[in-house]
């Protein structure tokens, strides 16, 4: 049975497991109306809020991972493009205003069925508070990063990859991917955890 799916949402008769017509690939299927239910991908959508020599943190008020450091950021929602998601994430979880710069990482994380997106952005003003999400939200130089109490190893990445181009005095446009944790691909895909 799949792991995405019980039942047909059109019909809601159980479905299975298999290779539709016309398909190379393993989708949740239908066997009563055959409707065909596909699994793809959740965008995340974030920023990297900057303030002079500064980064806007917000600590995690919801699992997982309470009480740890992250990036305002979230999920896409259906209507929205990447940068209106990155800038309403943004205000929801730090009540802040800014200007959106440009695409700065687009980090797959297939073993969530996740992709992260971060922009680059400058504060407009030192107007921020938590947002419902956040316990805090807080300007951090790079040596004061809680580098062990970040929420996400693609914040993390993101952090590094933004502080390593702004001491270059060249900020790219960076893919990555992170694969899964060695706990998780030993305990197989129905044990995982988010740990983006």
């Amino acid at each position: 049975m799949s792991r995405f799916a019980r039942f047909c949402a059109a019909c809601g008769q159980p479905i299975v497991r298999r290779v539709p017509a016309g398909d190379s690939r393993e989708r949740d299927v239908c066997e009563r109306c055959g409707a065909v239910h596909y699994a793809n991908p959740r965008p995340v959508v974030g920023t990297i809020p900057v303030w002079q020599d500064t980064v806007l943190l917000c600590r995690r008020a919801i699992e997982p991972r309470y009480g740890k450091w992250t990036l305002p950021a979230g999920f896409m929602e259906v209507g929205e493009t990447t940068r209106e998601g990155a800038l309403r994430e943004t205000l929801e979880e730090a009540r802040a205003r800014v200007a959106l710069g440009p695409l700065f990482t687009m980090i797959d994380v297939p073993y969530i069925e996740q992709v992260h997106v971060f922009f680059r952005a400058e504060l407009l003003d030192l107007d921020f508070a938590p947002g419902d999400e956040s316990l805090e939200v807080k300007l951090f130089t790079e040596p004061e990063i809680p580098w062990p109490e970040l929420a996400f190893r693609t914040v993390a990445q993101t952090l590094r990859l933004f502080f390593d181009d702004r001491a270059r005095g060249v900020f790219g446009t960076h893919v990555h991917a992170i694969d899964a944790p060695a706990s998780q691909q030993q305990a197989g895909a129905h044990d995982r955890v988010a740990d983006a």
